[in-house]
């Protein structure tokens, strides 16, 4: 049997070339977002390019619905060996920290620190039984050097980060590997991007990053996937 990638918070950017990355390695697609539209486009798409995908409807603001979403997952697919879990999108802002408050961390605390932690807790019994598993976290740059007006979520992405590494240290000689993909651009092909080009450009905000091709992130997380030579990617 095939093996299977889920890509939570499949989007038009790093989500789908994540997809496309690992369906031409023969990896069948489990695609997760909110907006059924966007997930039945994907699949389209990844279909003409030879990729089986299916999409699941999911609010990752909500950690209690995983446990049900990766059963969903497994009854359509089997298995599920890879998770990429980058759910990046349009409501996310770059706060500066003295603007940062507790609401702030408190609304993005579910999606991006609490629901990757019952994702990996949901999928780890089927990991710990076949010695291998993946976990790929993608966080923004500013969760590893912290930069002045660009605050917001980050210390969510750094929270993450550390409990990565842990997992990491503990889980890597039973087989399984957590790597976190680190992006200090904008990604090309995205929502978010698409959303800064129409705003403009101004001092402190996320349009004085790089833009990036989704493609080569996407290489990137193979590249770490294959080898497990590293915890860490940072782009660039």
């Amino acid at each position: 049997m095939s093996k299977v990638i889920a890509v939570f918070g499949a989007g038009t950017g790093l989500g789908a070339s994540v997809a496309r990355r690992f369906g031409r390695e023969g990896f069948r697609v489990a695609l997760v977002a909110r907006r059924r539209e966007r997930l039945d486009a994907l699949v389209e798409r990844l279909a003409e390019d030879g990729v089986e995908a299916a999409g699941f409807t999911a609010d990752l603001s909500r950690p209690a619905e995983v446990p049900a979403l990766i059963a969903s997952i497994r009854d359509r697919f089997g298995r599920i060996d890879v998770i990429e879990y980058g759910p990046f999108g349009t409501e996310q802002n770059f706060t500066p920290a003295a603007e940062t408050d507790a609401a702030v961390l408190e609304e993005g605390l579910p999606m991006f620190l609490l629901t990757p932690v019952e994702v990996v807790r949901a999928v780890l019994p089927e990991w710990t039984e076949r010695g291998d598993g993946a976990f790929l976290l993608t966080t923004g740059v500013t969760a590893v050097h912290p930069m002045p007006r660009l605050s917001g979520l980050a210390p969510l992405g750094a929270a993450a980060r550390n409990y990565l590494y842990s997992l990491h240290g503990e889980l890597a000689d039973a087989g399984i590997y957590a790597g976190t993909l680190s992006v200090g651009a904008m990604i090309a092909r995205s929502e978010l991007s698409a959303l800064v080009a129409q705003a403009g450009t101004g001092e402190g905000t996320a349009s004085e990053f790089p833009v990036v091709d989704p493609d080569d992130l996407a290489e990137h997380y193979w590249d770490m996937y294959t080898k497990r030579d590293r915890i860490e990617q940072i782009y660039p």
